[in-house]
């Protein structure tokens, strides 16, 4: 693949040596991302803004989980808001039963991380959109003011959220403390977990991508992967042997915790989601 003669000077110019090869890979959903290929063989994976998303804020979130948490994540070499530039991890995206049983005790561990309140020191990013963490120390309030709430106004001003569901997703944010509990302390979490941010070899997860971290109820992020397709059930057997999962969970708290993503959703990719943002009330009886 060509790139840009100043991008090509600007890589070689930051990682010490010429380029030799570039090639496009699978990227998330604010930038281009290549493999880079450098003249004595060593590679890295190069992402590169599209002025409208500050790339230092992806570099933050990678920096944090590999100082405070067990997760693979890449290592940064670079950052700056137009470039982000990392270790290239040789593997595979997706997983199969075996490295499924190693992703849950990965993030069981990294659930097992402790905040001193719900949110973040510094807001950040999940896929294109902003993604507010005023640290709080109700998990509900959290939730309904900065998840739920938030991205229902989001999603309203995008066009794509009917005024008659906006309504409804209103009426079960007013009713959270009936459904939900506080937890006993804020988890640390990826924030945006599913295939496509996973990197595996030969059985085992070799990398964690594109995250979206603060310090949440951990049902949070294990919501987000039944959501469509959903993970087998290998993942859930490993994480639950770390750290237990209420049943009340997947009889009813999951749908409510994928009301944010589906909201997401709904925003960057339009109406085809609001068939499972309706169905998602229906199951909760909203």
């Amino acid at each position: 693949m060509q790139i840009s003669d100043s991008l090509e000077r600007r890589l070689a110019s930051i990682l010490g040596q010429p380029v030799h090869n570039a090639q496009p890979l699978a990227g998330g959903m604010i930038s281009q991302v290549l493999r880079i290929e450098l003249a004595d063989g060593a590679r890295a994976v190069a992402k590169l803004g599209d002025g409208g998303h500050d790339l230092t804020i992806e570099a933050y979130m990678l920096r944090y989980l590999r100082e405070h948490s067990g997760l693979p994540v890449p290592s940064v070499l670079h950052a700056a808001s137009d470039l982000l530039i990392m270790e290239f991890i040789a593997g595979a995206s997706g997983w199969d039963s075996v490295s499924l049983r190693h992703l849950g005790e990965l993030l069981a561990a990294c659930h097992q991380i402790q905040g001193s309140a719900y949110g973040l020191e510094r807001d950040t990013l999940i896929g294109p959109l902003h993604q507010p963490n005023p640290p709080s120390d109700s998990w509900i309030e959290f939730f309904r003011e900065q998840r739920l709430l938030y991205m229902t106004a989001v999603a309203r001003a995008s066009g794509n959220l009917p005024s008659e569901l906006e309504r409804r997703l209103l009426r079960l944010a007013d009713g959270l403390e009936r459904m939900l509990s506080e937890p006993p302390r804020p988890a640390l979490i990826h924030g945006d977990m599913w295939r496509a941010n996973v990197i595996t070899r030969a059985g085992r997860v070799v990398g964690i991508i594109d995250p979206a971290l603060y310090y949440a109820h951990n049902e949070m992020e294990l919501a987000y992967m039944t959501l469509f397709a959903g993970v087998p059930q290998e993942f859930f057997d490993a994480y639950s042997a770390r750290l237990p999962i209420d049943d009340g969970f997947f009889r009813r708290r999951r749908h409510i915790y994928n009301l944010y993503p589906l909201l997401i959703h709904l925003t960057i990719f339009g109406e085809k989601y609001l068939k499972p943002l309706h169905e998602t009330l229906e199951e909760l009886k909203y």
